[in-house]
């Protein structure tokens, strides 16, 4: 099982932005690859810090985090199948965690990627596309190919190095002060850290000689995802100039609403209608399941309001933690138009003792029934 975001930071729930981006400060320095290497556990832990600084600094996500725990994120980081909630590809790569760091290691790392030997890798931007499901389709997975406009190195286009950092990606200033030569070093400002530049593009292209194009994008969507649940595919976004790192194809999940059945969170729930005649004499009755059609017995004198459990007919768990249930809401229906032989045989019935309520305690409430439907 997945460790609690806030323990991996060492923060109470109810912490303060200043707190959490304190207390990932801390660790990020702590387990920095740079201070720990070939040290595979710290690595491990600096990406799973990264992980829950993510989630825990943005007010969305860690509402979401706080309400559904890690099922809220998509499964994030190690969910398999290319996924999770902002971490996919079974978990951040380096790259991922490097771009997130100007703010902890003063930029080294900052404005687009990790830094490759004083040179800022360049990082395309994230695409976000809303896609939207069936019930079944949350329920039992499906692959979907998506057709997305993204901006591409367009074919024939050449860098050079940059004229004024020589490739390096940063430049050197040297300033005289009463205390003698200072030397700083900066992001070049000709080719923003990158060491190169655009040489010769073709026509119809934009500065950096990147081209919108359409692409068709395989999305392998896991079972259990619920609506707002947002998943990444890694590298399909918009590419970056020269050998940069392409962005992120954010995909945000929305529920298309099933005709008669509802969810909340894994379960189902069925509203069942009867007659009078068949709750009081008992009957059989069809119920729609992800599966398909279902039969169900009720017996005779079935009260209106009943709920009834069909164990593990509801939605799998994104993190694999079982299946919901189907709840059957019985709703016996009061017949509004009646003729004039029925309205004389219930007013003959009218006043009979059987037909008086009399209901015992195992005819539960409207509160102790709701209140059976979540344990």
């Amino acid at each position: 099982m997945k460790q609690d975001y806030y323990e991996v930071l060492g923060v109470a729930k109810g912490a303060s932005d200043s707190e959490i981006k304190k207390a990932y400060r801390k660790k990020a320095i702590q387990f920095h690859p740079d201070k720990n290497p070939d040290d595979k556990g710290a690595e491990e832990k600096f990406k799973t810090a990264a992980e829950a600084y993510e989630v825990l600094s943005d007010g969305n996500k860690r509402a979401r985090y706080d309400q559904y725990g890690h099922a809220g994120m998509g499964g994030a980081a190690g969910g398999g199948g290319g996924f999770g909630g902002g971490f996919g590809g079974g978990g951040m790569n380096m790259e991922d965690i490097f771009s997130q760091f100007g703010d902890v290691f003063g930029g080294h790392f900052g404005g687009g990627g990790r830094s490759r030997g004083g040179r800022r890798v360049v990082r395309g931007s994230n695409l976000r596309i809303r896609v939207k499901l069936t019930l079944e389709e949350m329920a039992n997975g499906v692959e979907k190919n998506i057709k997305v406009n993204r901006l591409k190195q367009a074919s024939g286009v050449t860098y050079k190095t940059c004229t004024t950092c020589n490739g390096v990606g940063q430049v050197t200033r040297i300033q005289n002060t009463i205390l003698g030569q200072m030397q700083t070093q900066s992001a070049c400002p000709a080719c923003g850290g990158a060491g190169q530049m655009v040489d010769k593009r073709p026509a119809g292209t934009d500065a950096n000689g990147m081209k919108k194009q359409e692409d068709e994008v395989s999305i392998n969507i896991p079972a259990g995802v619920m609506d707002g649940v947002q998943l990444k595919v890694s590298g399909k976004g918009n590419d970056a100039p020269g050998d940069g790192i392409p962005g992120d194809l954010l995909v945000v999940i929305e529920e298309i609403e099933h005709e008669t059945l509802k969810r909340d969170g894994n379960n189902l729930h069925y509203d069942l209608y009867i007659t009078l005649p068949d709750a009081v004499l008992g009957c059989s009755k069809d119920v729609p399941t992800i599966g398909g059609k279902v039969r169900i017995n009720l017996d005779a004198g079935v009260q209106s309001g009943k709920i009834l459990r069909l164990r593990g007919k509801g939605i799998p768990s994104l993190e694999g933690y079982g299946t919901g249930d189907i709840l059957i809401h019985v709703n016996v229906w009061t017949p509004q138009k009646l003729s004039t032989e029925q309205k004389k045989m219930f007013e003959q019935m009218s006043g009979a003792e059987e037909l008086e309520p009399n209901p015992s305690r195992s005819h539960k409430s409207f509160f102790d029934r709701v209140k059976d439907m979540f344990h």
